[in-house]
């Protein structure tokens, strides 16, 4: 007999063991427990095995809750994503739509940073969970009525979530700002010996603003989001 898919377990669909004695473990702890492995060493550690041996269980005590790998990977990246984060816009704000999607990326971005792993999870077709569909909701809710056309309004999404996905694959294991520190240094050292070669590049890094904390995040969001605006206001007219 065939265990449950990965959409059974997302959506509650799948029922718990029934033979043998009083489960000791379950799928949330299992999960829970991956997610921590994952944080802590990398999803290239998270293996059935190992995570058996955290568990202080049998690795095929394991397949009574999950099949395999590929169901804990989606199960991992619903759970570690959580819930999306109920915004707060004022009723005098003109655009609350730009608020609404400032407030979910920036979320998103600290839900990512907290679990860099499931940047990679996010790639290609795979079974969505509720957690992950409620992002999606909750990004496209605020656009409903400004006038984009549903493919927009998902494109929107893509377009969003690429930027931050980016950013956190060139900051793993380092905050945003050490990594730009990192790569100033680095190309400073360059231009040191090379300044002739690349005189605007050693403009722009010269015009670069010490105290811009969290600067590739937020220019980022904020051109996305004028972008998005400008589209707004053509559909308007």
């Amino acid at each position: 007999m065939t265990g449950p898919t990965a959409h059974e377990l997302l959506w509650g669909n799948s029922q718990r063991p029934r033979r043998g004695p009083k489960p000791s473990l379950s799928l949330e702890r299992i999960v829970t427990e991956a997610i921590a492995l994952a944080d802590a060493d990398g999803m290239a550690a998270v293996s059935m095995q190992r995570l058996a041996e955290r568990l202080g269980c049998a690795k095929m005590a394991l397949y009574r809750y999950v099949p395999g790998k590929a169901e804990l990977t989606a199960l991992m990246l619903d759970y570690g994503m959580g819930q999306p984060p109920q915004v707060t816009v004022a009723d005098s704000d003109p655009e609350p739509w730009r608020e609404a999607l400032r407030q979910w990326a920036y979320t998103l971005y600290e839900r990512y940073r907290a679990h860099p792993w499931a940047v990679d999870l996010t790639v290609g077709p795979r079974p969505m969970g509720p957690n992950e569909l409620g992002w999606m909701e909750a990004l496209l809710a605020p656009l409903a009525g400004t006038g984009l056309r549903g493919s927009e309004r998902l494109d929107t999404v893509v377009l969003v979530n690429g930027h931050l996905r980016s950013l956190v694959q060139q900051t793993t294991g380092r905050g945003p700002e050490q990594a730009e520190s990192e790569i100033a240094r680095q190309v400073g050292e360059v231009l040191a010996a090379h300044a002739d070669r690349y005189p605007e590049v050693v403009a722009a890094f010269a015009d670069t603003s010490a105290d811009g904390r969290n600067a590739a995040l937020s220019y980022g969001i904020e051109r996305i989001l004028d972008g998005v605006a400008a589209l707004i206001a053509r559909r308007r007219d």
